[in-house]
């Protein structure tokens, strides 16, 4: 699973590496579950433009969901159940496909006996192409936000990924998609997106990258509506 990541949010890297243009720049965010973060997904027929980067919140927010926090469960998908969750069924069935442009993917390592974070990238500071689905959801006060999650497959055996996460638990990792395959994970059909599914096999480094000391209360959140380092919310049972 993927609670943390660093996205990718400056302009001229959407275009260089995912072909996207966008109006503004960012200094890095640092993405948690209910914060936003640029998600990219395909333009509306007619509009001029084959690709957008939307602001999107972290957590997809199906239309049953009540508050903004319902996204603190749902910032991952598991490949083997997207199309049958309540949570997921419904973009899965639409098609509502995406991809999540992360810079550094964050996930606990046990070695040390306690958890510590470790920052995952690929080399030569290449950006992470991750696949996801997402949807609009109305807000309570009438606002129409974006939202979406991170696929993830089944990672015990990965030579690579096995090393994080709790000790007994289950190993995923988020599905990274190859730059060529970009383009027929966003356009492909729903049958034909399944094949997708699979770890990845590129190179990838990791090293040790402690959490901050938590500021005080006031000064927790990262980013518009993010928890923070405290949320461990269990992802994909919804």
């Amino acid at each position: 699973m993927c609670s943390n990541y660093v996205a990718v949010s400056r302009a001229d890297r959407l275009l260089r590496f995912f072909g996207v243009e966008r109006g503004r720049d960012d200094p890095p965010l640092e993405a948690w579950p209910t914060g936003l973060a640029p998600f990219i997904r395909l333009a509306e027929p007619g509009s001029g433009h084959r690709l957008v980067a939307e602001d999107g919140v972290f957590g997809l927010l199906p239309a049953f969901a009540t508050e903004l926090a319902f996204g603190r469960k749902t910032y991952n998908a598991r490949s083997e159940t997207v199309h049958q969750l309540p949570s997921f069924r419904d973009a899965w069935r639409r098609g509502q496909r995406c991809i999540v442009p992360a810079e550094i993917i964050f996930e606990p390592n046990y070695e040390s006996g306690k958890a510590v974070r470790w920052a995952i990238r690929q080399p030569g500071a290449v950006p992470m192409g991750i696949a996801g689905i997402y949807t609009r959801w109305r807000h309570p006060d009438g606002r129409e936000l974006f939202s979406f999650a991170m696929l993830t497959v089944n990672a015990d055996d990965h030579p690579f990924y096995r090393q994080f996460h709790r000790p007994g638990d289950e190993k995923r990792m988020p599905v990274i998609l190859a730059p060529q395959e970009h383009d027929a994970w966003l356009a492909c059909s729903v049958r034909e997106a399944a094949r997708f599914f699979r770890a990845w096999v590129g190179p990838l480094e990791a090293e040790p990258a402690p959490l901050p000391a938590r500021a005080p209360p006031a000064g927790r959140a990262r980013n518009a509506g993010a928890p923070g380092p405290q949320s461990r919310s269990e992802p994909g049972l919804f």
